[in-house]
């Protein structure tokens, strides 16, 4: 018998739960399968950037997120050094006080593990009504005109499964199977380095600073590695590098060596520190040909693989959920033509690409000086990447000629299209949830224009009036302007004065961006 789904999600990591909570807050029918027997036990991809933050706040979970991490009220320190009490070389950041992004968000970043943003991410998907199955793999994949069809198989049982799908979200990380099987190739580097993750607990004391999430890159005499405090008191993590090139493996680390190294690299040479867990895992920097395959859809780690330098691969995994979750949404609904969905590689190619680079460049200056980057675009300013960051697709109408910008001042956002809307205290609330039309005065024209435009086309568009110099001037409207906001918070289109037909301009530009 075949279970039949609109959505089937391959991988419960953060993009695959990020995909599957938001397609379920849609109402769309989602199933989602992990070969693993649960989430995440490492809390690698630690921290949340502004922007994630502002989807979980959407989402409705950005205050148990930031609960999650006892870390988060007191910001973060990165600091590379010889060991924690050694020379610093450089320290990167302070405290997190140097991110003032009041200008473009209200809303604060986060430093939780992905060990408690998964089961947060878990347990809110299935209460909107997505199923998740653990221990069960995928073994098979076809796809027709008219969907998916995938077999699936319990690790346990051995029973197996057909399920038929409207579409598929790979997000079955760096290794990705179904990427295989579509013969989708990779660019990049496949092998900058090897690094064993340990989870060990132990009192350092004042080596490490309470209350943030502390950062170290250490370069050792005798190694380079990096650790970090998590959100369990007294647990941290150690990353030191090993060389298969030099005849080194995993196996050639017991504890009694790690326990050496943990000690040289805190300066404590009478620490016991209890060993909780150890993982080899491998330092890429790696980027899909294509996003997507007819029906299926790379997200996350399947999509692409960056450097742990910048915390910034769990984030960008985030961001493909949510991304890929709402164009999915819009055509399932009706709202949207299936063109919709070519905007999602469009969109976060891009930006994946723009991510891996600044990691490469994060990695030469805090880990390996010798790195050759001189064949990488230009490192962006990090807040701009995360904050400031450009789309440009047909779900973007831009205003006049490309002046070929990636990334934008988060100190004094634009609201141009193809840019985040500006978060105010006033607007927060307003998007995120569906198609919005923010008006910069009520001239009695733009609400009606709105109302009777959604009715005809069946689209979920709301309509605000938001009074204030502030918000015209951080959306660079006028009086009587307007600017229309995807469901993601991306402006689409604005209208900076009054339309001298509203009705006929929002039918223009939503039957576009919609790909009607």
């Amino acid at each position: 018998m075949t279970e039949r789904v609109q959505v089937l999600v391959v991988g419960a990591g953060l993009g695959g739960l990020t995909a599957s909570l938001f397609l379920a807050r849609e109402g769309v029918e989602v199933l989602t399968v992990e070969r693993h027997p649960g989430t995440s036990v490492h809390p690698r991809a630690a921290g949340q950037s502004w922007r994630t933050m502002e989807l979980f706040h959407w989402a409705g979970i950005d205050r148990e997120v930031l609960a999650a991490s006892p870390r988060a009220s007191g910001g973060m320190r990165i600091t590379v050094a010889t060991s924690l009490a050694g020379h610093v070389l450089h320290r990167i950041v302070e405290d997190g006080s140097e991110f003032d992004v009041s200008a473009s968000t209200t809303l604060p970043a986060g430093t939780a593990g992905q060990d408690v943003v998964e089961p947060i991410l878990l347990a809110h998907a299935e209460k909107a009504g997505a199923r998740v199955r653990f221990r069960t793999e995928l073994v098979e994949l076809t796809q027709d005109d008219d969907g998916v069809t995938a077999a699936l198989r319990h690790r346990d049982s051995g029973e197996e499964t057909v399920v038929r799908a409207e579409y598929v979200v790979a997000a079955d990380g760096g290794r990705s199977g179904i990427r295989r099987r579509l013969g989708i190739g990779t660019t990049g580097p496949d092998a900058l380095g090897h690094c064993l993750g340990v989870v060990f607990d132990a009192d350092l004391g004042d080596r490490v600073k309470p209350g943030l999430a502390d950062l170290f890159y250490l370069q050792h005499p005798d190694f380079s590695a990096a650790l970090v405090n998590t959100d369990v008191p007294d647990r941290y993590v150690f990353a030191p590098d090993y060389h298969p090139d030099r005849g080194e493996s995993p196996a050639d680390f017991p504890h009694d060596r790690l326990v050496a190294m943990i000690r040289a690299a805190t300066d404590l040479p009478g620490l016991e520190p209890e060993i909780v867990w150890t993982g080899p895992w491998e330092i890429a920097a790696r980027l899909a040909e294509k996003f997507s395959a007819g029906r299926v859809f790379l997200a996350g780690d399947a999509a692409k693989v960056t450097p742990p330098t910048g915390g910034m691969g769990g984030n960008t995994a985030v961001g493909d959920g949510a991304d890929i979750a709402w164009k999915l949404a819009a055509v399932l609904r009706g709202e949207a033509g299936p063109a919709l969905l070519d905007t999602y590689e469009a969109e976060r190619k891009p930006i994946a690409r723009m991510i891996i680079d600044a990691s490469l460049h994060n990695m030469k200056q805090r880990m390996h000086p010798d790195l050759d980057v001189s064949g990488l675009t230009k490192a962006e300013d990090p807040l701009g990447i995360q904050l400031g960051f450009r789309y440009r697709s047909t779900a973007v109408l831009p205003e006049g000629p490309d002046d070929g910008e990636r990334v934008e001042d988060v100190h004094a956002p634009t609201g141009r299209p193809g840019f985040r809307a500006p978060v105010l205290g006033s607007t927060l609330d307003l998007i995120g949830q569906s198609w919005v039309l923010l008006c910069a005065a009520d001239d009695t024209r733009w609400r009606p224009a709105a109302a009777d435009i959604a009715a005809e086309l069946g689209v979920r568009l709301d309509c605000h009036v938001v009074g204030g110099d502030a918000f015209a001037s951080r959306y660079g409207l006028s009086a009587g302007g307007a600017s229309l906001v995807r469901p993601d918070g991306i402006v689409a289109w604005r209208s900076r004065q009054p339309a001298e037909d509203p009705a006929g301009e929002l039918w223009r530009v939503l039957t576009a961006v919609l790909s009607r």
